[in-house]
């Protein structure tokens, strides 16, 4: 696997606050805005930030730690399927633990997810949907229709 994270997922429980917090507050720009589930920027060459209502269910319920402990995992996406199986094979080998199987993702791709020896959690997904310019820009868009922005 190539060394890199494309993405940092921060679980909020309420995206309107997150939302008036990044884009009012900070005055920074949405990637991608889903209404009422999720909020990405981007932060750095090929790096963006997620704003994720759901994150703790959709790591499967995942122990995020102490109760006051907010969710957060570290992402990268892969080429393939079946190099999401292959990396959290080897990951679990190299000691981490399975949080959640290689499935199909509700985005429409394929994903997992696995904590290190230390509980920290990470997505390896497979995502058609995600792409980086040359220049680094990150490109979100629909699974279904990967050229509905012109990206790809």
């Amino acid at each position: 696997m190539r060394q890199h994270v494309d993405i940092i997922t921060l679980g909020v429980p309420e995206l309107d606050a997150a939302r008036r917090f990044y884009v009012d507050g900070l005055g920074w720009e949405p990637l991608l805005d889903a209404p009422g589930e999720v909020l990405f920027f981007q932060v750095g060459h090929g790096l963006a930030l997620g704003l994720y209502t759901e994150l703790a269910a959709d790591v499967g319920g995942g122990n995020f730690g102490a109760p006051s402990a907010a969710p957060v995992t570290l992402a990268c996406n892969v080429d393939t399927e079946g190099e999401v199986v292959e990396l959290l094979d080897r990951a679990v080998a190299a000691g981490g633990t399975v949080v959640k199987p290689a499935q199909q993702a509700e985005f429409g791709g394929f994903h997992g997810y696995l904590a290190d020896p230390f509980g920290f959690h990470w997505e390896i997904a497979y995502n058609p949907g995600w792409s980086v310019d040359d220049d680094g820009r990150v490109r979100i868009s629909s699974v279904e229709d990967p050229d509905e922005d012109g990206a790809r």
